[in-house]
């Protein structure tokens, strides 16, 4: 049996919680696509936990997380984060597994991506874009490569050699890089040791990166394996998987709202690419929506709100990166963008997180339309400067004034709280199985 979870608007919709919920009855979890720019937040016993490249199951000691072939990996992020975790007291001995087969994130590619695209796109400047870049020119590094050590050190002389070239023909001095180190990319936790590679004289320091990443990946080996086999022996003994996405639907490469994407596929079909567990294996397909709707960085979003309300939101939500701390844009929810999600995705059951975040609301509103040229529609356009120009079309429902943080059945919330979540399903056309009134795993209610 595999699951997938996906996020149905654009990220950081609670999709960590919902894997830590279910994970207790899986055995395994993998992240399939992305990479620290992800940044899933589980909150256990009041104590808040941030993952970023291990999968969000790894907090129960009985499950087994792999990182699929379809993630970008920062060696130095995963180090970080097996640090972290043996900091906290969780075993991963046996339990995370790496595939051969995903491509390395080197620090050129952290810089490529502060320098070229940071400014323009709201990337996370974490290197994603960039890494993606050299394994769709099919010139990559990957892990197995490092099996081989004579074709490692060519491949890494090679990149090496180009990504100085790159930053030559892109920089007015060395004292840009220089700049970026000490600025931007110090200002985030896994940024701010990259200065370390850096060389006045050669740009890049070629040996102090080759030393670090070969004794990270001699430390890694024994979590390095061809995952795709080890998944589907899993699934032949008739073990639970649940396959995590990152990001969300509308930051997907091909379905968001293009230009202003991730790097590879967020929805539904990633997660088989990105696995290596064929499409007829998938059995259930989760769309995680928040009640309400953030983005974070540059794009559309019809459903914005650059008022008080929107404050209110972004406060009462703590609407603030996981990964890079950025306050989040934050609007309501988005019938016409969730419909779209829920087709493109095949989702059989929606998950709808943050509903206390409306706790102290008079008035809640839904998109149910798009007005464009005098024009109600109903589909949301694929061309990002024409979403950028649509009016949105509200429906207001009453608020509850009043906490439901406590309530664990549906029955228990109060009427404008049932009644906001049965309008959200007929607008949707479509069933909600999971609400969270909270971050904790117990604040989650399961409908009948």
């Amino acid at each position: 049996m595999v699951s997938v979870i996906i996020g149905g608007q654009f990220g950081d919709e609670g999709k960590g919680k919902i894997v830590d919920v279910l994970a207790k009855d899986a055995d395994y979890i993998v992240r399939y696509q992305g990479g620290a720019n992800a940044g899933h937040t589980i909150n256990v016993q009041g104590k808040e936990i941030v993952l970023h490249l291990i999968p969000s199951g790894i907090l129960y000691p009985h499950t087994k997380n792999v990182i699929g072939n379809g993630v970008v990996v920062d060696m130095l992020s995963l180090k970080e984060e097996i640090n972290f975790l043996a900091e906290q007291g969780i075993d991963i001995q046996g339990r995370l597994f790496l595939s051969d087969q995903a491509h390395i994130i080197f620090p050129w590619h952290r810089l490529i991506d502060g320098l070229l695209l940071k400014q323009k796109l709201g990337t996370t400047g974490r290197g994603i874009g960039p890494s993606y870049s050299d394994k769709i020119n099919r010139a990559g590094i990957r892990v197995c490569d490092f099996q081989t050590p004579d074709i490692f050190q060519q491949k890494f002389d090679k990149h090496f050699s180009a990504a100085v070239h790159l930053l030559q023909q892109r920089c007015q001095s060395i004292y840009d890089v220089q700049d970026l180190l000490e600025n931007s990319l110090r200002n985030e936790k896994t940024g701010a040791h990259l200065g370390r590679f850096f060389s006045l004289e050669t740009w890049l320091d070629k040996q102090a990166i080759f030393e670090e990443y070969a004794a990270i990946l001699r430390f890694l080996q024994p979590y390095i394996c061809n995952t795709p086999y080890l998944l589907n022996a899993a699934l032949h003994e008739g073990k639970k998987i649940i396959l995590e996405g990152a990001q969300g639907t509308f930051l997907d490469i091909d379905f968001g709202t293009y230009p202003y994407v991730t790097s590879s596929n967020a929805t539904a079909g990633g997660a088989c690419t990105g696995s290596g567990i064929a499409p007829i294996q998938i059995s259930d397909v989760y769309g995680i929506f928040k009640a309400y709707t953030t983005r974070v960085g540059e794009g559309p979003f019809p459903t914005e709100l650059k008022d008080t309300i929107g404050e209110l939101l972004r406060e009462k939500g703590h609407e603030y990166g996981a990964t890079t701390k950025r306050p989040r844009r934050c609007g309501w929810f988005d019938a016409v963008l969730a419909k779209y999600s829920l087709m493109i995705n095949g989702m059989t059951s929606i998950v709808i997180t943050k509903l206390d975040v409306f706790d102290s609301f008079d008035d809640i509103k839904i998109c149910v339309g798009y007005e464009k040229d005098g024009k109600i529609v109903q589909e949301m356009p694929s061309n990002a400067t024409l979403l950028q120009h649509v009016q949105p079309v509200y429906k207001t429902l009453s608020g509850w004034k009043c906490s439901i943080s406590h309530c664990r059945s549906f029955s228990e919330l109060p009427a404008a709280a049932q009644d906001y979540i049965r309008k959200l399903e007929r607008e949707i056309g479509f069933p909600i199985a999971i609400v969270s009134v909270g971050p904790e795993r117990e604040q989650t209610i399961f409908l009948d």
